[in-house]
């Protein structure tokens, strides 16, 4: 393991040591992590540096690295706090699919309370105690439904791509509606004008307009990957 992904691995898993150099330390990584989100959220994660960070916190630039060596640790550091655990339930239920509809809705939750994690969360790196929880569950929800287990991690994976299509098109969107909303308001000028080089589209939007049924991505998504999974494990079960 590199010394960036060391590093990054001791300041999400622990044990987190105070700085030694310097005058008493006044700052803790959950303050600096949550200073960081503070700036994410409205204007997501490119407006997030040291600099910024340590405004934000009243202290100096050179203070803060004596917390957090770079921006690639800040970064992780933010992901951890703001996806932060699966929500505790009191009492789980025995269905693998309601279990994993119940982790698919918040996960959702999750990100679109912070869409900038989005562009965090990409790529190999290493995540800390709380965001692997999530996996966690996901995959122990399928333990004995006869899925192996590198099959019970690919519905994972594709459960984490739903969630993603889903937030990175709600953010796309922006405040001003769905967008399937704006997506077929624009289609619908297309079709009108050009129709006839595509009939099936043109006939599936008019469906939709004419029954209501727009913005139902997220539910037939989910709902599909689950019927999938039901197909292959009751042929496992057989």
């Amino acid at each position: 393991m590199g010394d960036r992904h060391a590093e990054t691995a001791r300041l999400l898993w622990g044990p987190r040591a105070k700085p030694t150099r310097g005058p008493r330390p006044t700052l803790d990584l959950d303050r600096i992590a949550r200073a960081g989100i503070e700036i994410a959220d409205p204007e997501g994660l490119s407006a997030v540096s040291m600099q910024r960070v340590a405004a934000q916190l009243g202290v100096t630039k050179m203070a803060l690295y004596r917390y957090v060596p770079g921006k690639a640790e800040l970064v992780a550091l933010m992901v951890e706090a703001a996806i932060g655990p699966p929500p505790a339930v009191a009492e789980q239920p025995a269905d693998w699919r309601a279990q994993l509809e119940n982790w698919a809705h918040g996960l959702l939750a999750a990100f679109r309370r912070h869409p900038w994690a989005l562009d965090a969360v990409v790529g190999p790196r290493i995540m800390g105690p709380a965001e692997l929880a999530w996996t966690e569950r996901a995959v122990s929800a399928l333990d004995g439904t006869g899925l192996t287990g590198a099959e019970r991690m690919d519905a994972v994976v594709l459960l984490v791509g739903h969630v993603r299509g889903i937030t990175q098109q709600a953010r796309a969107a922006g405040p001003e509606g769905s967008p399937e909303a704006q997506l077929n308001a624009v289609l619908g000028d297309l079709m009108r004008a050009h129709g006839e080089r595509f009939p099936a589209l043109g006939a599936a939007l008019a469906s939709t307009d004419q029954s209501g049924g727009q913005d139902q991505a997220w539910e037939f998504g989910l709902r599909c990957i689950l019927d999938g999974l039901a197909v292959l494990i009751d042929q496992r079960a057989r």
